[in-house]
């Protein structure tokens, strides 16, 4: 009599993505699913798609640890412009005003920056994921819709940026280093940072560089992860 195989559950594992441009969190985890046959799969932590960089996966038993993935400390590169200003912090929507930066020195940079490290209270942006009233921020902004008139307003959250460097050699340019923790958003501080100089800024370009110990460098491109996966799929 033949024994019954009793199938295993997926051990499951951690996967390093470098995100392209333009795709979504989502993209990314669906294109992998179904190239590799995963059963289960999730994403530790959404990157916008006008983003680039870290996306750690899990797959199978490893999907119980998003969380704590999740709640790890982050550090991104990326470049916001002064002198602009769009709804969306970034270059998602159209300018929407335009500001003379002829009187900002680069001190005055740089002491914004440090007025937004620490321990700070934070508002998310328009454009954003987050519920309120039962529905998502970014819905609400493409009916139209600012912050100041989202009915009950947008509530503030603290975070913790522990790292806020700059450097304006490209001015209007800055580059940026940000490292930070969960539930920071990087356009809120693009905007405020130009609120803080009495003028508006926008982000061009956000690269998130690492996870608690993950680093992107230690990541795979779409393209290479998929053809480690397909040799192992031919064998089963």
């Amino acid at each position: 009599m033949l024994q019954e195989t009793i199938p295993q559950p997926d051990p499951g594992q951690i996967i390093l993505i470098d995100k392209p441009l333009t795709w979504t969190s989502f993209d990314v985890a669906n294109k992998l699913k179904y190239a590799c046959k995963f059963k289960k799969i999730g994403h530790a932590g959404t990157l916008d798609p006008l983003a680039t960089g870290l996306l750690i996966l899990c797959t199978g038993k490893m999907t119980k640890q998003i969380d704590q993935y999740q709640a790890q400390e982050k550090e991104y590169t990326g470049t916001l412009v002064l002198g602009k200003t769009t709804p969306s912090v970034d270059l998602e929507t159209t300018f929407d005003a335009e500001f003379d930066t002829s009187a900002i020195s680069i001190e005055q940079i740089q002491e914004a920056a440090r007025q937004l490290t620490g321990d700070i209270l934070q508002v998310p942006p328009i454009y954003s994921a987050i519920r309120v009233n039962g529905e998502r921020l970014y819905e609400k902004a493409r009916r139209g819709e600012t912050a100041a008139g989202v009915e009950g307003g947008i509530k503030s959250r603290q975070v913790t940026v522990s790292v806020f460097d700059i450097e304006a050699s490209r001015f209007p340019e800055v580059d940026f280093r940000i490292v930070c923790s969960k539930g920071t958003y990087i356009r809120s501080l693009v905007r405020d940072l130009g609120l803080l100089l009495n003028n508006g800024a926008y982000m061009s370009s956000l690269r998130r560089t690492r996870i608690g110990g993950f680093r992107v460098d230690d990541a795979h491109t779409i393209e290479s992860f998929i053809n480690t996966c397909r040799p192992q799929i031919a064998n089963e």
